[in-house]
């Protein structure tokens, strides 16, 4: 299904009207996905840092659509985001097979590569939050290095489980807070990041929050990313399973492929659509005949009615 999202006007806090892209979004496995480029995504969250309003990105890969069909809490979040981007080969063959394809793979890994070019040049300010201890910091560094002018204004790894400790939850929003940056990256893993993005993002104020799950340690050379020929080849998850196997194996041979099962039923539940639009139709239509009958009753031999055809033979045409 091919949904298309209308465009609202925007306007920054001074009045100056925002310019805002519309694009269309296809459904798949209970998400909503944006058909966008990456550059067509960067734009749209330009838009979005322009309105100064919290929002946030999700970057759904086939991880994220399986733990959304079992919870509704997670289905919630992705339903509010502002921008939903396809990370990962996989979904665009399955939109392809769905008959809705997505032009390209908008990956979290990428899309925060890529924006920081973009922030060194416009001085967006950034803060990047969790990863392992180092990551963030070295990540800056590194994007620092690669991007004159580029503006971290704050790193943070917090401690495992600080989300549930309120006051080290509330030391961590303070100090993004404090920070005031244009854009929170947030790698703490799904869908962890996206549930603490949505449940914090006004206290926060930060007008466009990303989860961008292990991002910051591909960065900083902490962890290695699978190569070029294999993400095109969408093999990135059997890469990230040789580099991690204790903690990722029963994620991507037990928990994923449930994937292809959610996709299966929305496959038949789209070949069964045009059955019941066209019974549909017929049903329209057979009503419309029955509705004419009224001042000219049918008849099903195909010649003239009897005239003197009693009232009760000829109630079919009431």
């Amino acid at each position: 299904m091919l949904r298309a999202r209308l465009a609202t006007p925007r306007r920054a806090p001074g009045g100056a009207a925002l310019r805002v892209v519309a694009s269309p979004r296809v459904e798949l496995a209970g998400a909503r996905i944006d058909d966008v480029t990456m550059a067509e995504a960067i734009e749209r969250i330009e838009d979005l840092v322009a309105r100064r309003r919290p929002e946030y990105v999700v970057t759904p890969n086939v991880d994220h659509l399986v733990k959304l069909a079992d919870d509704a809490q997670f289905r919630a979040v992705y339903e509010q985001a502002a921008l939903v981007l396809a990370d990962g080969m996989p979904l665009l063959w399955a939109s392809r097979l769905l008959g809705t394809p997505l032009r390209e793979k908008v990956s979290g890994s990428d899309l925060f590569v890529a924006f920081a070019e973009v922030a060194a040049r416009r001085r967006y300010r950034l803060f990047f939050l969790g990863g392992r201890e180092g990551a963030a910091a070295r990540a800056a560094e590194v994007l620092a290095a690669r991007h004159a002018g580029l503006e971290v204004c704050g790193v943070e790894a917090p401690p495992l489980g600080f989300d549930q400790d309120p006051s080290a939850n509330r030391r961590v929003l303070e100090q993004v807070r404090a920070a005031r940056p244009d854009v929170l990256f947030v790698g703490l893993g799904a869908p962890k990041q996206e549930k603490w993005i949505h449940r914090w993002r006004h206290d926060l104020g930060v007008p466009v929050s990303i989860g961008v799950g292990v991002s910051f340690e591909f960065v900083a050379g902490m962890v290695r990313r699978a190569p070029r020929w294999m993400q095109r080849a969408g093999l990135e998850w059997a890469w990230r399973l040789l580099m991690e196997p204790t903690r990722l194996w029963r994620r991507y041979l037990v928990d994923d492929p449930r994937f292809l099962l959610l996709l299966a039923r929305q496959w038949r539940g789209a070949r069964r659509q045009p059955s019941a639009a066209a019974a549909q139709v017929e049903r329209a239509g057979a009503g419309a005949l029955d509705a004419d009958a009224g001042t000219q009753p049918r008849s099903t031999t195909g010649q003239a009615p009897d005239s003197a055809e009693t009232p009760e033979r000829g109630r079919d045409a009431a």
